[in-house]
């Protein structure tokens, strides 16, 4: 079988950890070229995987007879990129958030259609093992109805992780647009939305309160109320100064899931019965030393394109996923209540 030709266009953190990582250990992909505008960085990972090096992504797509993309790059450059990559013909798999407006997200779909390509969105929570059986359980209706939730993404902030440290664009308002909301939150508005379907009214506190020299949010937090009726809060932190914090609760009518939240069990269910059921399974992926890396994004985007399917995080289910986070924002900003249907 012919193998996928892919460019991983952004050489930082996330394609160091995770996509390249991950196309890699993927019998059928073959990373061909890498872009970075740090020359260096683009030559260091372009002799770790031997492929070619370049600091300009038009001369890769017109040069390389590539096939795919990932697109990792800052938040304000995933629209204008992704959509030049899709006008190539080659298929995208584009880093969280999609976009920093729900027009360029709407642009980058119209697009993929146009050109009949796949647009994939990186929002790995869904292949989280526990939420999947969380789903699994929910969507049995044996729980009945689920009242609310709260899910939590946080941690000491991005200058631990991101290659620059924190001279990063995360903290850049420009480039990166959202702060904490859009790297952690984005996150979580796409697995509620998996896990309880959509959001229909957001309200939220979004400060700046834990980073200096920046305007960018680093701490808010969000009120849903669901079109099921369920309603829960949904946070997003990078003043977690000790650890992190990838935990959500649901509570439903006749049991309590408790997912990421235990340190032993991905996921443990308490039925009102008082039986507790505790689930072995693959643990969330990590930042952390020694923690679990792979997201299965890649394996899943891969497959999208050898098989002719449509991807399981499509661009209208990260637009879904982003109109929360731009709900949260615009109710900071108005100190009311957004309806996502208006």
């Amino acid at each position: 079988m012919k193998k996928v030709r892919v460019g991983v266009i952004g050489c930082g953190s996330v394609a160091r950890r995770r996509h390249l990582l991950e196309y890699a250990s993927n019998e059928q992909a073959e990373i061909v070229a890498v872009v970075d505008l740090v020359e260096e960085r683009a030559q260091e990972m372009a002799e770790l995987y031997q492929a070619k090096a370049f600091t300009d992504y038009k001369e890769a797509l017109a040069e390389c007879d590539l096939d795919a993309v990932s697109v990792c790059l800052p938040n304000h450059l995933h629209a204008s990129v992704t959509i030049d990559a899709l006008k190539a013909g080659l298929h995208v798999l584009c880093e969280k958030p999609m976009a920093i407006s729900a027009e360029e997200a709407e642009a980058m779909i119209s697009t993929a259609k146009e050109y009949d390509r796949k647009l994939m969105i990186g929002h790995n929570q869904r292949f989280v093992a526990s939420h999947q059986q969380a789903k699994k359980l929910l969507d049995s209706g044996e729980l009945g109805k689920v009242y609310s939730f709260k899910t939590t993404f946080g941690h000491p902030g991005p200058e631990g992780w991101s290659i620059d440290g924190r001279a990063s664009w995360f903290f850049n308002t420009e480039e990166a647009f959202i702060g904490a909301l859009g790297d952690l939150g984005v996150h979580k508005s796409d697995l509620i939305r998996y896990l309880l379907g959509d959001v229909a009214e957001v309200g939220a506190f979004v400060e700046t309160s834990a980073k200096e020299n920046t305007e960018i949010d680093d701490n808010a937090m969000c009120i849903l109320k669901m079109k099921s009726g369920a309603i829960g809060s949904l946070a997003a932190s990078w003043s977690y100064v000790s650890g992190g914090d990838n935990s959500t609760y649901i509570y439903t009518e006749k049991a309590v899931l408790k997912i990421e939240a235990d340190p032993v069990y991905p996921l443990v269910v308490s039925y009102s019965n008082g039986d507790t059921v505790n689930y072995e399974l693959a643990k969330i992926q990590s930042n952390e030393e020694g923690g679990q890396t792979k997201t299965y994004v890649v394996d899943r985007f891969i497959e999208a394109i050898t098989q002719d399917k449509e991807p399981l995080i499509t661009g209208e289910e990260g637009l879904k996923s982003l109109n929360v986070i731009l709900a949260a924002l615009e109710s900071n900003r108005t100190k009311r209540f957004v309806n996502l249907d208006q």
